[in-house]
């Protein structure tokens, strides 16, 4: 399994609502918008983590994160990110997702990294968590034991 993980912050303008909002139904929908086939087709799960800052519990004061949303996509191998990220290049379909971000991301510049994952046991008896994924009525589960994901 490979994992990508982004980092984006609002435009400045944008509430956090107005912000999730535009991500969930207007930025996640593009490719069917312009009518083109998901960049993302071959993933296997996609994620947005809205941030909500907390207190700290040793300063009692509230940081800011620097990003408001982490976006994670799962996919079954680096060819399949790969590929993901070549069509997204595209001449026919860049130009929409530039001007697309530029109504809800404060820049282009959002890191983009892959990520290398180890699971502590967290189980009573320090059993290994599982992580499954369902589509529909078949459920995908594996065992994490400290290797990378």
């Amino acid at each position: 399994m490979f994992k990508q993980i982004c980092f984006f912050r609002k435009r400045d303008d944008m509430t956090a609502e107005e912000f999730l909002d535009y991500y969930e139904n207007q930025h996640s929908q593009l490719s069917a918008r312009i009518g083109k086939k998901r960049a993302i087709a071959a993933a296997t799960r996609y994620v947005r983590r809205y941030l909500v800052p907390e207190k700290n519990p040793v300063t009692g004061e509230v940081h800011d994160p620097g990003y408001d949303c982490i976006m994670e996509i799962w996919w079954n191998s680096r060819a399949d990110f790969e590929a993901s990220q070549e069509a997204l290049r595209q001449p026919d379909r860049l130009p929409h997702v530039i001007a697309d971000e530029k109504n809800l991301f404060a820049t282009h510049a959002n890191p983009v990294c892959s990520v290398i994952e180890h699971d502590s046991p967290m189980g009573p008896n320090g059993e290994p968590t599982q992580v499954c994924v369902t589509y529909g009525d078949v459920t995908y589960g594996e065992l994490a034991e400290g290797d990378s994901q």
